[in-house]
């Protein structure tokens, strides 16, 4: 998907600023809009089709969220940013999907550029996909690139009324949003744990060529885990200390525990990728030994045959007269030497702990 998007760079050459131009993986299904309004005695959600069934402006007592699935026509992109007066250079972000986290204040809103993560257990891997959240005072947009819905937990609290969630404002919702994608993070690493573990086993008990193969996989998946939760901390880092008026100040204490959380899975990350290196220098140790045990077998067995072979080569060698080639018990003699001399050498060989 990475290289993908970057050969659809050179798409955005020689554009001015602001152009909306998508880049990332084209979707089959079209982009579909949900609407939630609330307040705390009212709940409403619906979906829309096209920007113009979208609501306008809310009332001073109501918070609108709007949530587009599908970043992939910057037509619909574009309609949307004209009806809500959405800054050029945001909705070119919005169609970026290979964006890295970032945060903007613009003074009538803030915006956010997140990365949601799946774990797609068929193939065992890790797909980061593109997450915008743009807020001001009563209203909340979401774009998501793609994949399973990220914010169904939220959904549920806010149509059961349960918490604070409907007596707060637009910063409030924006902070559930991402304290949502961040305990996702958590789910993600805990099943990568449990990879590592397995694979610690698996290593300690038999050193195999798919060992090295698991170990090269799980390392190109903290690749994409580090570069998706670390940009986080500085994102979360200025969330938790900008003025803005529209981040209330008991909101903030929310910002700073989700920039904690933070914190603790990169810890886990950075974790993950020393047990990683630590189980690739254990995995080549592992091979190196077994290597020196077959050499040194080797190497036992060649020194026991030498003299064996020195002997059978002398008497070989067929000279007319050479001693002992016409005794009567000279064959067995030779073998019963040899014999007594291989023994000999076996047991030294294993009192001195070679074999």
């Amino acid at each position: 998907m990475v290289d993908r998007i970057f050969q659809r760079f050179s798409e955005k050459s020689g554009l001015p600023p602001g152009t909306i131009v998508h880049l990332g993986e084209k979707q089959v299904s079209p982009p579909e809009f949900r609407v939630v309004q609330y307040s705390e005695h009212v709940f409403e959600e619906r979906k829309a089709a096209v920007v113009d069934d979208l609501p306008d402006l809310p009332i001073s007592d109501t918070i609108t969220w709007v949530h587009l699935k599908g970043v992939h026509e910057p037509e619909r992109i574009e309609q949307l940013g004209r009806k809500y007066d959405i800054h050029a250079l945001v909705l070119e972000d919005i169609a970026n999907t290979g964006h890295r986290p970032k945060f903007d204040d613009t003074d009538e809103s803030i915006f956010l550029v997140l990365k949601t993560l799946t774990y797609d257990e068929e193939s065992d891997e890790v797909i980061p996909k593109h997450l915008c959240i743009l807020f001001t005072t009563h209203m909340v947009f979401t774009f998501q690139e793609s994949g399973p819905d990220a914010f169904t937990g939220v959904e549920d609290r806010l149509r059961t009324g349960k918490g604070r969630i409907r007596r707060k404002g637009a910063d409030y919702l924006t902070y559930a949003l991402v304290d949502a994608t961040v305990d996702n993070y958590f789910v993600i690493l805990e099943k990568i744990g449990e990879r590592i573990e397995q694979l610690e086993d698996d290593i300690t008990s038999n050193t195999t060529s798919d060992s090295m193969s698991e170990i090269h996989a799980l390392r190109r998946e903290m690749t994409v885990i580090r570069k998706s939760i670390w940009p986080l901390r500085e994102v979360l880092g200025r969330l938790e200390k900008d003025e803005s008026p529209l981040i209330h100040d008991n909101t903030r204490k929310y910002f700073r525990d989700i920039y904690d959380h933070i914190i603790q899975a990169i810890d886990i990350v950075e974790t993950f990728r020393d047990m990683l290196a630590s189980l690739h220098d254990i995995y080549l140790s592992g091979i190196s030994n077994r290597m020196n045990e077959i050499m040194k077998l080797l190497t036992v067995i060649a020194t026991i045959f030498i003299p064996l072979t020195f002997i059978a080569g002398v008497y070989g060698m067929n000279f007319k007269y050479m001693p002992e080639l016409e005794w009567q018990w000279g064959y067995f003699a030779v073998l019963a030497i040899m014999l007594l001399l291989g023994i000999a050498l076996g047991v030294y060989f294993k009192r001195n702990k070679m074999i």
